[in-house]
C-alpha cells in the first residue's frame, strides 16, 4: 500500500447536492424549499425554538432543579478503602493512582467507614472528625 492510492471506499463519498439548477436536474425552480414562506427565501431566519410568536415551549416549562459544575470536584472516600492501598502514605494523587477517586477530582474527602488498622500519613486531604480521631487513634498522622 502507498500513500498516493489511498483511496476512500466505493460508495463512501457522495456528491454534493446542486440545487437551483433546472428542471432536469430535479430540484430546480424552489430548489427544496417549498413554496412562498419565510424559509423559502434567502437570509430567511428565526431563533431555534421559535414557534410563530406562541410562548416557546422552554419557556412554557416551569424550571427545574440545579445542576452543580462542581459536583464531582471533592469525592468521598471510606476509611475501609484504605486498606486495599499497599502504601501508608495517603494524598490525592495516591488514591486516583489506586482508582478509588476519578482523574477529574480536585480533592478528596475521609469519611470514617470501617476500620484503620495501619497507620496512615494523610496530607492535602479532607477528614471528617470522626475519620481523624480514628486515623490519630490508630498511629497515624494527618497534614494539612
Amino acid at each position: 500500500m502507498f500513500l498516493n492510492t489511498v483511496k476512500p471506499a466505493e460508495g463512501a463519498k457522495h456528491a454534493k447536492r446542486r440545487v437551483g439548477r433546472g428542471i432536469g436536474s430535479g430540484l430546480g425552480k424552489t430548489a427544496g424549499r417549498g413554496h412562498k414562506g419565510q424559509k423559502s427565501r434567502a437570509g430567511g431566519f428565526h431563533k431555534v425554538g421559535f414557534e410563530g410568536g406562541q410562548m416557546p415551549l422552554q419557556r412554557r416549562l416551569p424550571k427545574r432543579g440545579f445542576n452543580s459544575l462542581t459536583r464531582g470536584d471533592v469525592v468521598e472516600v471510606r476509611l475501609s478503602e484504605l486498606a486495599t492501598l499497599p502504601v501508608t502514605e495517603i494524598d490525592l494523587l495516591v488514591l486516583k493512582q489506586a482508582g478509588l477517586v476519578s482523574g477529574r477530582a480536585k480533592g478528596a474527602k475521609l469519611i470514617l467507614s470501617g476500620a484503620v488498622d495501619k497507620a496512615y500519613a494523610v496530607s492535602g486531604l479532607l477528614v471528617t472528625k470522626g475519620a481523624a480521631a480514628a486515623i490519630t487513634a490508630a498511629g497515624g498522622s494527618i497534614a494539612e
